[in-house]
Order: structure tokens, then sequence, then C-alpha cells
């Protein structure tokens, strides 16, 4: 067969139609990683060095056209996986460091009683080491909200969710900007990118902390947990919360006409199996982002839905929103479940299937004939016909150069 370049490779794979080889690639390129072992490269540098298939990823948004809308003056350069947010005099967001003790973020956090104006929040002293903690307040004109991050230079996480009482969500729906994309500054990156590889995006999420899914993006504002409880106790109150986090996202899709994605997520991990039961996936995530799966297709788009954790009792549900391809496939090694071979079974040719590897065991700790073997076992169980990518299941923030090589260089012996 013809070698292909990067982006013919990762796209055969995507509709269906078997590569040259099998494409290998990694999933976002944690900014922690290449300060630690690639001081000075960029994602792109990473991508050459190890002779991995390049994807870039670009969620270019602007203000809704006739609007009041405008880019937000107060963000300041958006940071790993910020889009530049979209603000109006309604709906401000404003980032202060603070240092204290925060308020508690389980099941009581969330309350029926009205909102009441918004006190100063608290959170614990990141102490002597690089832990950082911010206070981000959202104002409108009825009310202000609060949430605190916490940054420990690898990632970060919400220790104060901003949802802390059940009619919160009045201010949300009412007041939160709806961004569009950028449908002109995509395609420069298209362009400019070429056949290097994937152009790679996900459907809108919440300012300053959110992902794409709606059941995922409201338990990033509510906490997994309470929003779970919730779901028991008051099923209406999180379909209100659902519906509103739905509208934003399906008027952002609805946006994406002419944008040349190649594959734009949805979907993430507290919707997996680790996380919730079968049952509520079928009641409160495939109601509320298959809709935005169909939107997508209107406007041309392909949809990877991404559930990393525990997929299979999941995986017809996820079939069945009509996704092009599902990821991350995390392995038992990794505290998922997923079974390479039977999902492959399982999914035929309805959908591609990107991930699956161990990068826990095999890109530390191995020798790099143990990471080939894994390579090969992976091409084995899942890439018989082709629609099926080679990545880590999901983020990694260690691996030695010389395991990144030999998982690069065995999948270009994969041939078809």
């Amino acid at each position: 067969m013809t070698q292909m370049t990067p982006k013919q490779r990762l796209l055969a794979a995507l509709i269906g139609t078997p590569p040259d080889r099998l494409p290998a690639t990694t999933h976002h390129i944690m900014p922690y990683y290449l300060d630690r072992f690639l001081p000075g490269k960029s994602d792109q540098d990473f991508f050459d060095e190890f002779g991995l298939d390049p994807i870039t990823w670009s969620v270019p948004h602007k203000p809704a056209p006739d609007s009041a809308d405008y880019p937000d003056p107060l963000q300041g350069p958006p940071g790993f996986l910020e889009s530049r947010r979209v603000a109006n005099d309604n709906w401000r967001v404003y980032a202060e460091p603070f240092a204290g003790r925060h308020a508690a973020s389980g099941p009581r956090a969330l309350s029926k009683e009205p909102p009441t104006r918004s006190s100063p929040v608290a959170g614990e002293d990141a102490g002597g080491d690089r832990r950082k903690l911010t206070r981000y307040r959202f104002v409108t004109p009825a009310g202000a909200l609060s949430m605190v991050l916490e940054d420990a230079e690898y990632t970060c996480w919400v220790v104060e969710p901003l949802i802390k009482q059940k009619r919160d969500i009045d201010l949300i729906g009412r007041y939160v900007t709806t961004p569009r994309c950028d449908v002109e500054a995509l395609n420069r990156t298209a362009d400019e990118f070429g056949e290097r590889g994937l152009v790679r995006g996900h459907i809108c999420c919440f300012d300053v902390f959110g992902q794409p899914g709606c059941w995922q993006d409201a338990a990033c504002l509510v906490g997994a947990q309470s929003l779970i409880l919730a779901a028991h106790d008051d099923p209406g109150w999180v379909d209100e919360l659902l519906r509103i986090l739905q509208r934003r996202k399906l008027a952002f899709i609805e946006s994406l006409a002419g944008a040349r994605y190649d594959i734009l997520e949805l979907g993430g991990g507290d919707a997996s199996a680790s996380v919730i039961s079968p049952r509520l996936f079928d009641r409160f995530v495939a109601p509320y982002d298959a809709p935005l799966i169909e939107a997508a297709h209107r406007a041309g788009q392909s949809i990877v839905y991404h559930l990393c954790g525990r997929i299979m009792p999941m995986l017809d549900g996820v079939l069945d929103m009509g996704v092009d391809a599902i990821e991350t496939f995390t392995p038992a090694g990794m505290g998922g479940d997923a079974d390479l071979a039977r999902a492959k079974a399982r999914i035929g040719g309805r959908a591609s299937m990107i991930g699956g590897f161990d990068q826990l065991h095999f890109f530390m700790g191995c020798d790099p004939e143990a990471a080939r073997a894994e390579v090969r076992r992976c091409f084995r169980d899942a890439g018989q016909d082709g629609r099926y990518i080679l990545s880590p299941s999901d983020h990694f923030f260690a691996a030695r150069p010389e395991l990144l090589r030999a998982f690069a260089e065995e999948a270009k012996t994969c041939t078809y």
C-alpha cells in the first residue's frame, strides 16, 4: 500500500478505510510532561521527537453575532484546555488567589434555600509546595456564584463547586453566555496544519472548569457525588441543570457548519461505569448527549465519545447515540475494564476505536520489548479492519523516552 500522510492515516481509521499501517498518537500532551521531560519543546515538537502521528487541538470561541457579548477582557491568556471566554455586562468572571479554609463540597452543599448574596470563599493554604488555590467569582445582576480550583502544577481540580444551592442554576440559566465557534480561525489552523495530522476540538465546556458532555459538565459544577445523590433525590432538578447546559452546547454546535474539524470530543469520565450505573447513564447521559451528536452530524462534524474509566457496561448505550468513534478503553491495569477484543466484537463497524494502551505500565517501569509487545497486543485485539487508532488511554505525566519511541516504532510495523 502507498505510504499515507499522517492526516490520511488517521482519517482512514476514523472513516473505516484501512490505513497503510496502524496510526499511533496520543491524547492531550500535558504541559507538565513537556516541562519535565522535554523542556523548551512544544506539542508539535513532541510528535516529531517520537515519530507519532500528530494532532492539533483548537477550539476558538467568538461572541454570538448581534449580541451584547464580547471576548472576556479579564481572562488573560487561556490556560491548558481553555478557550477564549465570552462575557457581557451581565456575566463577568473574576479570579483572585486566596488561602484559608474552604467550605464542604459534599451532598450537604446543595440546598433548596433561595440564593443568598455571595460570601467570601475560603480555601486550605497550599503550603510550601507549588500548589495554588484560585477563587473564581461569576457576577450577575441578580447575585454572584463562586468556585475554587486547586492547581498542583501537573493538573488542577475543583475543591469547592460553583453550584452550592439548588437555585444557583437560575443565575446560570438566565445569564450565562453562549460562545460560538470562530470558524474562520479554526479553518486557518486547518490550512496551516495541512497533511501534518488531525485537527481536533471539543464541544464547548462551562467557563473556567468544565467538560464537553452535559452530565460531565454538570459534575464539574456540582461535584460528582452530589450530582449522583441529586439524580436519585431530585431528578427534575438534575434535568433542569442538564437542559441549561445542553442549550448552550447546542448553540455552539449549530455554529460549527463549515468548520474543518476532523473530530470533536464529547462525553467525560464521570459518565463511565467507574462513577455511575448504566441506569443513570440511560436516564441522564444519553438523552442529553445524543441530541448533541445529531446536531453535530447536521453541521457536518464527527464525534468521538470520551469515557475514561470503566466502559464495557456503557458500550451499547454509547453506540446507540450514533457516535463516530469511542475512546479511551482504559485497561484493567489502570483501573478500567476495557477488553479490546470483546469491545471490537461488540462494536463491529459501527464506530472507530481510539486508545487501549496501558501507559502506566508500558511507558514507565518496563523494557522496550515489553512496550512493543503491548502495541502488538492492541493491534491484534482491535486493529483487524483498520478502524483503530493506537493511543494511551488518556493523559500521562511521566514516560521514558525510549518507551515512547518503542511505542511509535512498533506501530509502524503493524501494516494492513
